[in-house]
């Protein structure tokens, strides 16, 4: 059963974004009212000005936390713990973040998180499947070739609807609160085994080629790519996918009783949209 609050507001930090947009368009579409926090927001939310957290804050009774970049990228903690604090001390009564799964910086904003007096929920997820369809990979899969710096390491993507379906559950009902969901797409897949299936949804030779992070960090400046962006993705690329996050885990059926969404299925409705060419039937 949802949780009713008359005049309730939930604050959806990186509102425009990924897993954020379907968050906030699930909140809406059940009835509530939703803030969206980002620089363009009405009242304006900026990670980098501190002074814009108290309006986005003000009469919000939960919020959704998506922290851009990335936990991983320097000063990310400090700003996090910062700003869960500053929501304890707003009246916030529940915080659901969204954090990385096997990243060190990821897990120490977690532990933030855990000691900000608020009633919690962490959403650890895997790499989005929508990495593919509406971010860094999407113009490779566009152009039929996917260059990357990474092996044969598997990786479980999930889908962002899981992730937003959990967190709205999280944000709303009962039975959420002080729980971590680890969460990850039913099987594990290499980058070349994602381009293939993306293939064979769209009907288009899509390769999939391994390159050194040298080459990879030349390519991203050579496109204009931002200093700190790069970092990030080699980062990520390089270190968190080691092969310490292939194992599945079963945070969509603790919190959805559901099996996740397979990628499979994500890439044959994604190809029905267009994004990729190809057939679109």
């Amino acid at each position: 059963m949802a949780i009713e609050k008359q005049d309730s507001v939930t604050l959806v930090l990186g509102g425009t974004g990924k897993t954020g947009r379907r968050v906030a368009e699930r909140l809406r579409r059940a009835g509530h009212a939703v803030r969206i926090g980002s620089r363009a927001g009405t009242p304006p939310f900026d990670w980098d000005r501190r002074e814009s957290w108290d309006a986005a804050l003000a009469g919000a009774t939960s919020a959704y936390v998506a922290f851009q970049p990335d936990l991983a990228v320097p000063g990310a903690l400090e700003t996090v713990d910062a700003f869960f604090r500053r929501a304890a001390a707003s009246g916030v009564e529940r915080l659901v973040l969204l954090s990385g799964r096997g990243e060190p910086e990821a897990e120490n904003a977690e532990r933030a998180l855990q000691a900000a007096g608020v009633p919690w929920t962490i959403l650890r997820a895997s790499w989005f499947c929508q990495n593919f369809s509406e971010s860094v990979f999407l113009e490779p899969i566009r152009a039929g070739l996917l260059a990357l710096p990474v092996g044969a390491v598997a990786e479980p993507f999930v889908d962002a609807d899981d992730i937003a379906d959990i967190a709205v559950a999280a944000l709303t009902a009962p039975g959420h609160a002080g729980r971590l969901y680890e969460i990850t797409g039913p099987r594990a897949l290499t980058f070349a085994d994602a381009a293939a299936e993306i293939a064979r949804a769209t009907g288009r030779d899509i390769a999939f080629v391994q390159v050194s992070p040298e080459d990879y960090r030349a390519a991203l400046v050579r496109e204009g790519v931002p200093q700190i962006f790069v970092d990030l993705v080699l980062h990520l690329l390089t270190t968190v996918l080691d092969g310490r996050n292939a194992p599945t885990a079963q945070g969509v059926q603790q919190a959805l009783g559901r099996p996740p969404r397979d990628f499979t299925d994500f890439a044959r409705a994604a190809a029905a949209t267009g994004i990729w060419g190809g057939r679109h039937d």
